[in-house]
């Protein structure tokens, strides 16, 4: 069984976002809906990075930064708010996105 298909969809919003300083995005979330998944269900899995002005693209969570500390599952259940190492599942521009609107990342995706 796969980390995608062991965690329940959900949907974070997109507190901040920026280029992470060996490649792909450092995201700061904060967890919207569903239930808070372990950290370790979701690394690896890819997500979809909307928008609130219809833009969208996938991303894969690679990982977790270790500024502030070592994350925890229960430091993430308590607050509902994780930093995340991103990259384009596209592979392409590896810049991140420039925060006109509101972003929400969800899934995981199948």
């Amino acid at each position: 069984m796969t980390a995608q298909t062991r965690t329940a969809s959900v949907v974070f919003k997109v507190l901040d976002v920026m280029a992470g300083p060996h490649g792909g995005w450092l995201m700061r979330l904060r967890l919207q809906s569903g239930d808070t998944p372990t950290l370790k269900s979701l690394k690896g899995t890819r997500m979809r990075l909307e928008c609130s002005d219809g833009r969208s693209r996938e991303v894969t969570l690679k990982g977790y930064p270790m500024m502030g500390g070592k994350p925890t599952d229960a430091r993430f259940a308590r607050s509902g708010r994780i930093d995340v190492q991103a990259v384009p599942s596209d592979g392409g521009d590896a810049d991140p996105p420039h925060f006109t609107g509101s972003w929400e990342l969800s899934g995981p995706l199948t």
